[in-house]
């Protein structure tokens, strides 16, 4: 089990990886390669769940990366460095399946076999910090995505009413030139039944008795 997870992170780095240098969307690479394998191996089922929870949680993961990192700007940080330590952030922060000190000592291991000797050490701190501060990381994403509902809902009802209004002042601009037009008719009416009367009075004949 353990070593099964250790070869599916590595496949979920390799994905990561590959779609942050392309600046291609996570999800999309992901089901371009499960879509189309090539001569790999199928990815296993625990990458594609790390795959999946890094990009349906990135806003958060990256937020925490820069805030636990002491000023380092996520984007600043090296590519490889930056996708093992969001891999391990959402292992910690979302897996209560992984204990956080496996999800560290994993990214250390993949940190000293592909990346350069600082980057373990800077990892091991970055990590540590948000293990420390994963609870408080759910509940402040949790408190967002509340709000962000909360605006949804209210930017929804914002335009029904919009659109209420218009249709309600569509509907009396349709009836104004309603009546406008019925007024123009009954003035156009008027002249022709007075030319009627007159001629009528004219056509009489004169009584001379």
């Amino acid at each position: 089990m353990a070593r099964a997870r250790t070869t599916a992170r590595k496949r979920a780095l390799n994905t990561l990886y590959e779609a942050d240098e392309k600046g291609e969307e996570i999800v999309d690479l992901l089901d371009e390669r499960l879509a189309y394998p090539g001569a790999q191996t199928p990815l296993p089922p625990y990458a594609q769940e790390i795959v999946r929870g890094v990009a349906s949680h990135r806003r958060t993961v990256d937020k925490a990366l820069e805030e636990h990192s002491e000023g380092w700007d996520v984007k600043r940080m090296h590519v490889l460095d930056r996708n093992i330590a969001r891999m391990a952030a959402w292992e910690i922060i979302y897996n209560d399946d992984v204990p956080a000190k496996v999800a560290i000592d994993e990214a250390l291991t993949l940190a000293k076999a592909y990346s350069d000797d600082e980057a373990p050490h800077f990892l091991h701190g970055l990590l540590s910090a948000i293990e420390r501060d994963a609870e408080q990381i759910r509940l402040e994403e949790a408190d967002w995505e509340q709000e962000q509902a909360r605006l949804a809902a209210q930017k929804a009802e914002e335009a029904a009413e919009t659109e209420t209004v218009e249709t309600v002042e569509e509907g009396e601009s349709t009836q104004e030139a309603d009546q406008a037009n019925r007024a123009e008719q009954d003035g156009q009416d008027e002249p022709a039944e007075e030319a009627g009367e007159l001629a009528g009075e004219e056509g009489e004949p004169e009584n001379r008795n």
